[in-house]
Order: C-alpha cells, then sequence, then structure tokens
C-alpha cells in the first residue's frame, strides 16, 4: 500500500555534464531524511533516467543539470514519461541556469525548479509536502 512505503526518489544526471557533486549531496540528503533513493550517476541519457524510474517504480524523480541542456534534457524526460504512460512520477530540476529558464521548465512539467542558494532542509521539506508515494 502507498502510504505505508517510503517515498522512492530517483537522482539522475542528464547529458554529457561531469559535476555531480550536487547530486550526490542531494541523493544522500534525500536518503538521510528517509526516502529510497535511486542514484543513477552521470551522463546517463534521458531514455535510461526514465527506464530506471518505472523499474525502481519511483515517485520523483530530481534532475540535476549544470551544463546548460537542461531545457533539452529536461523536456526530454517530461516526453517520455508521458509515452510510457508513468506522467504521474513527479519531476523536479536543479542546477545553475538562468531565470528565465524556470517558468520554461514549470510549463513542460516540472513541480519545483531548485536554483543556488536553495537550503537542503528546504528542498526535504518541500518534497515531503508535495509528493506523496503513488
Amino acid at each position: 500500500m502507498a502510504g505505508d512505503r517510503k517515498l522512492r526518489v530517483l537522482v539522475g544526471k542528464p547529458g554529457l555534464d561531469g559535476h555531480d557533486r550536487g547530486s550526490r549531496i542531494i541523493a544522500r540528503t534525500f536518503r538521510d531524511a528517509g526516502f529510497e533513493v535511486v542514484y543513477t550517476g552521470l551522463h546517463q541519457t534521458p531514455e535510461e533516467i526514465v527506464l530506471a524510474a518505472i523499474q525502481e517504480d519511483v515517485d520523483l524523480i530530481g534532475l540535476s543539470s549544470l551544463a546548460g541542456a537542461h531545457l533539452y534534457l529536461f523536456e526530454r524526460v517530461a516526453e517520455l514519461l508521458k509515452e510510457k504512460g508513468a506522467e504521474d512520477i513527479a519531476l523536479i530540476g536543479g542546477g545553475i541556469f538562468p531565470e528565465e529558464d524556470v517558468p520554461k521548465l514549470k510549463a513542460i512539467g516540472y513541480k519545483e525548479i531548485f536554483i543556488p542558494g536553495e537550503t537542503l532542509d528546504h528542498i526535504v521539506d518541500w518534497v515531503r509536502d508535495h509528493v506523496k508515494p503513488r
């Protein structure tokens, strides 16, 4: 039963971005907060991320991008979830990108976008308040 299980979160690094410190920190923070975490590691394609999310039956995908390809990669993940009938998996993102991209990402289905300066506690609290096990 969904109410009896921990929130399952996949943390992914799509594309060729080689900076993974932030995604590793958030994965560990989510784990320490009591979430079950699947960490895909670096250089994952949107297809690999979506396949892992479906196979692992996650409730939330959190993507990180620092290399400038976030609009394409994040949108592709959202498209693939819809194609696979898994659009009930919530999406969040984070990284370093222009503030004007935040509304674009929310318009394609991301529930929240976290930019530098957000505290880890705030991110965990936001997830607890807005994402429930499916």
